[in-house]
């Protein structure tokens, strides 16, 4: 996990190994990012629950979803154009 400061929080784990909710971004909500880049991992076995798109939306926060490779070259990209961006990364498969 990657905060909006550009500290990195690892280990990073999951109340569920595949299943991300609200409750696993914690630190992510602490320092609200514009942005949450979610790394699903290589094969995208990561899911987000249904409504947590939905509720980062209500908060003001815009989530991108993609495998992890995807999403690594996705968050350095937005990092680069100056974007507040946050990010966790799904990488054990």
């Amino acid at each position: 996990m990657i905060l909006p400061d550009g500290a990195i929080h690892h280990p990073w784990w999951r109340e569920s190994g595949h299943r991300l909710t609200l409750a696993d971004l914690d630190l992510i909500l602490d320092q609200p990012p514009q942005i949450l880049v979610v790394g699903t991992g290589s094969p995208g076995l990561m899911k987000p629950d249904a409504n947590l798109v939905s509720e980062l939306l209500v908060k003001g926060i815009t989530v991108r979803v993609l495998p992890t490779k995807k999403a690594v070259d996705e968050y350095n990209h937005l990092l680069t154009k100056g974007e507040l961006v946050a990010a966790c990364f799904h990488l054990t498969c």
